[in-house]
């Protein structure tokens, strides 16, 4: 019997080779990072040359319906070795990358839309928070990408801010649906941000301008020395999922927060109307600090914490989870970029 070899198939007109067609899940691998946890969704290659870049942005439909359903997706194993590769990745997924407005710690920005993450003293934590909350136009996806992991610490932990909604007392919720919340800010006085640097502007006129078309009320306590007031929802709908979440600073910059030397420091040189920051029900009135010690343990109780590895990036949906900072030790190289800009109409409830 005749026997017809490989390169006679070949050499046939009428030979085709079946084209080979991989999935998503034959190119990676998802799984939960943590045992029956569902944040974050850590995605990691199968294949040692696979490209992020191209992988993500044949998967777009994918990481958009995965990331609404988890809140956060940590891709990790993927050959990101520093800011270009980071920055590749996150412009072929995101086609409007935003600027840090209105920011309250300082970071440096590296390129058109990417920025180290907060430059705010290495041995404190930073509570939890979504970004930008307080704006009316804040983004709706964060990314994080860990260049250099810190020698020790230095995690990024992230919760669930539909979970935290539903888990906060009905009392408590439907005060603040009903008030909002108040954000007061002093610039000026030698602590946080110049409201030059916070605001992106030396133009009082710009300035001006800009705060009324945020609501924003401000008060010139001198030449150079500002207070700001704005009024916020406490709660959002997500405009995809039409999920409630907990969405605002309303723990992070209350006066109870600061840390006990921090807040008697602030305390000894003003008044509680000239700190640098404080948070009230959105009718002026004082927050109890039994309120924010509640939503806090909550917070905490959803909080999720791991370790970075070098090349990790970490995306969330910005409206969905919130992200923190432990503190550190030694070097730590973390940037981050923030894209698909949301605006809400001001207003007490969402």
């Amino acid at each position: 019997m005749k026997t017809t070899t490989f390169k006679q198939m070949l050499a046939k007109k009428d030979f085709k080779p079946a084209a080979i067609s991989l999935s998503q899940q034959e190119l990676v691998n998802i799984t939960p990072l943590q045992s029956e946890e569902t944040l974050p969704l850590l995605i990691q290659p199968k294949f040692k040359d696979l490209n992020l870049q191209t992988w993500s942005q044949n998967n777009r439909e994918f990481i958009e319906t995965t990331l609404l359903k988890h809140g956060g997706i940590l891709f990790r194993g993927f050959d990101i070795n520093n800011q270009e590769d980071f920055e590749g990745f996150v412009k072929g997924i995101c086609s409007e990358l935003i600027n840090y407005v209105e920011g309250a710690t300082p970071r440096t920005k590296l390129s058109d839309k990417v920025y180290t993450s907060t430059e705010f003293p290495p041995e404190h934590s930073i509570a939890q928070h979504n970004e930008l909350s307080y704006v009316i136009t804040w983004p709706m996806k964060i990314w994080f990408c860990c260049i250099q992991p810190a020698a020790t610490q230095g995690e990024t932990p992230i919760a669930d801010m539909r979970k935290v909604y539903q888990k906060i007392p009905v009392q408590i919720r439907e005060r603040f649906i009903e008030k909002g919340w108040m954000l007061v800010r002093n610039f000026g006085d030698g602590f946080g941000l110049p409201w030059q640097r916070s605001f992106g502007t030396n133009d009082k006129t710009v300035l001006a301008e800009y705060c009324h078309n945020a609501q924003i009320d401000i008060e010139w306590k001198d030449e150079n020395r500002l207070r700001t007031r704005q009024v916020r929802p406490a709660v959002a709908q997500h405009p995809i999922t039409g999920e409630m979440i907990w969405f605002n600073h309303i723990v992070f910059w209350h006066v109870s927060s600061l840390l006990a030397d921090f807040r008697e420091k602030f305390l000894s040189e003003f008044t509680v109307d000239d700190l640098p920051y404080n948070t009230y029900y959105g009718d002026g009135s004082p927050i109890e600090n039994s309120v924010i010690q509640e939503i806090q343990g909550i917070i905490d109780a959803e909080t999720k914490v791991f370790p970075w590895h070098k090349g990790d990036i970490l995306m969330l949906d910005n409206m969905l989870v919130s992200h923190g900072r432990k503190p550190f030790s030694g070097a730590r190289k973390v940037l981050t970029a923030m894209g698909t800009p949301f605006t809400r109409s001001i207003g007490v409830s969402s």
